[in-house]
């Protein structure tokens, strides 16, 4: 029960923390309330949270890798910030690949809606 207590800690110090983390739950937020209007199927839900679920681990596994790299080297590095970089750029893959899925699952829904 210690390590549930301690990954949601991590978790509300993340969304506390990084305005990144923020975003990531309002967008899931939107997905989720678009989700119960368009009534998913069961698969297009279990694609969906997989979606989110992927995005927001990443973010963390980004956050917590700026976070051990400050500790570990205050000051600048090229290495550090390469790696920095690289972290972000995941999550940025994850969020385009994320919202390419969510417009394949929605748009055709929301064409549908206004014919």
């Amino acid at each position: 029960m210690k390590s549930i207590h301690y990954a949601l800690q991590g978790l509300l110090i993340a969304v506390r923390s990084e305005r990144n983390m923020r975003i990531h739950i309002a967008a899931a937020m939107l997905v989720i309330t678009a989700g119960f209007f368009f009534k998913l199927s069961q698969t297009e839900w279990m694609i969906l949270l997989f979606c989110i679920s992927f995005v927001i681990a990443m973010e963390l596994m980004n956050t917590a890798l700026e976070y051990v790299c400050n500790a570990a080297v205050p000051q600048f590095h090229p290495f550090i910030r390469h790696a920095k970089d690289m972290a972000a750029g995941a999550v940025l893959v994850a969020a385009i690949a994320s919202a390419i899925t969510g417009g394949i699952i929605f748009i055709p829904k929301i064409i549908v809606l206004f014919l």
